[in-house]
């Protein structure tokens, strides 16, 4: 079940989310739902028609839960019913951290909290540096809205990092981001066959990676 909700960041901007909690087929009789991971999902460019429905997103969000994964997604300022304004990829950093904050304030301890971003999305995340996370999941990272100091506590940072790139990513090359990468700490990559940086008939593919290193490790 899909619950709306509002994130508050630190500079006071109020954020519209949705949360999709982990689902069995026992929560019809009352159980709890075993929560293995949680996610916070960031969407692509804001200016370019990115939201928090955006499909990689959206596929995300919808196949995660089942899997056991508590899932978080937001607009960034300014997108759709968010306040605020496109703030060139400085104060959506603050956004980030605020669906951070929701999770952790919600959850036990105990789950672990990834970011998980896609293109706009996976820049936030990957220089987000923060000690309540378990790791970072970014796709199709197009690495121009952060500089290489922004990145750069997260990849000195040991704790896992996945990077699932498109073979035909029409932003930046996917030899591009494993070479720039190179050196990162703990940190897998792997190539998707035949997906453009939209991963339009490949999602499949992805929902098997975020499966496979937010759960299954």
């Amino acid at each position: 079940m899909t619950e709306r909700c509002t994130l508050t960041t630190r500079d006071g901007l109020r954020l519209e989310a949705e949360r999709a909690r982990p689902i069995s087929a026992l929560t019809a009789l009352g159980a709890t739902a075993e929560i293995g991971a949680a996610a916070v999902l960031c969407h692509p460019h804001p200016q370019y028609g990115g939201t928090m429905r955006s499909l990689v997103i959206s596929t995300l969000f919808d196949a995660l839960p089942a899997r056991g994964v508590d899932c978080l997604r937001f607009n960034f300022r300014g997108v759709e019913g968010s306040e605020g304004e496109y703030d060139h990829g400085i104060g959506e950093r603050s956004d980030v951290v605020a669906a951070i904050d929701a999770l952790a304030d919600d959850l036990a301890a105990s789950v672990a909290i990834y970011l998980v971003g896609w293109s706009f999305g996976a820049d936030m995340a990957l220089a987000t540096h923060d000690p309540r996370l378990a790791g970072w999941l970014g796709i199709a990272l197009p690495m121009r809205f952060v500089t290489d100091a922004d990145r750069a506590a997260v990849a000195a940072d040991h704790r896992p990092k996945l990077l699932a790139l498109a073979q035909h990513d029409e932003f930046r090359d996917a030899q591009w981001v494993m070479d720039a990468t190179g050196d990162w700490a703990n940190t897998r990559r792997e190539v998707i066959a035949g997906a453009s940086h939209f991963f339009v008939g490949r999602t499949d593919r992805l929902v098997e990676l975020a499966d496979e290193f937010l759960v299954r490790r």
